[in-house]
């Protein structure tokens, strides 16, 4: 039992262990931890509330200038959740969907737009945080917990039943589909950030002064697309789960 049990906790240690690049660790409570990633996931949270409290500090009725800028975001976010999770329950979702939309798209451009290997750690590298494989599978366990606990609370026990529909058969199918949802999401956003920084790191290496700018301009946009597309998905699998099936 104990060969067994080596046999399988073994190589799982050995693939958390991967990494890509560099790493500034920080020790906490005997815990290695990416220091470079919280420092800049600190940087994009600190970013994103300092933006919404000087845009929402004196509201208007009618909004100009940041506020405006806000209150699109906002309203773009609720019709994101409506079309995906649906009438009866998107509003309980918008915070949640808004959070992963605002924080994977405003990560990635952080990546794209700042030159964070300019920035000399003692030892590792800075780099947007959705760079970091950590961060996006955190972010894509979130949403498997969050569809989790939208299905059980509407359902209740009987959220089970769609393992065994429309056929027992189905069952494993079923259950290799909730284990591959936060690897695809994961693995999907992770791959494609490192990849764009890495041929805009290659090339401004290269040809330093007009070449990368158009990649950097790419960039931005299939940033923006990768949040949108994270946050589409996490809003339909929560209404896939509290979705009524007949």
């Amino acid at each position: 039992m104990l060969n067994l049990e080596t046999a399988i906790i073994n190589p799982l240690f050995e693939i958390s262990e991967v990494s890509v690049g560099e790493h500034f660790y920080w020790e906490i409570a005997g815990y290695e931890v990416h220091g470079q990633v919280l420092l800049t996931s600190w940087f994009v949270l600190g970013s994103v509330i300092l933006f919404g409290l000087i845009a929402n500090r004196d509201l208007k009725p009618l909004p100009e200038g940041l506020q405006n800028f806000s209150e699109l975001v906002t309203e773009f976010i609720r019709d994101l959740a409506k079309t995906q999770v649906g009438e009866e329950e998107y509003l309980k979702w918008v915070p949640f969907i808004g959070t992963i939309f605002i924080f994977v798209l405003v990560s990635n451009w952080s990546g794209a737009l700042l030159p964070w290997r300019l920035i000399e750690l003692p030892n590792g590298e800075l780099a947007a945080p959705t760079n970091d494989i950590n961060t996006t599978v955190a972010l894509a366990l979130l949403t498997s917990i969050s569809y989790f606990y939208a299905g059980l609370r509407k359902k209740g026990l009987g959220y089970f039943k769609r393992y065994v529909s429309p056929a027992v058969f189905l069952l494993p199918i079923n259950v290799l589909e909730d284990f591959s949802k936060p690897l695809s999401l994961s693995f999907r956003l992770f791959g494609n950030i490192l990849a764009d920084e890495l041929v805009v790191g290659v090339l401004v290496a290269l040809v330093p002064l007009i070449i990368p700018i158009p990649v950097m301009l790419l960039g931005v946009f299939t940033s923006a697309i990768q949040a949108l597309v994270f946050a589409t998905l996490a809003g339909a699998y929560i209404g896939e789960s509290v979705e009524d099936h007949h």
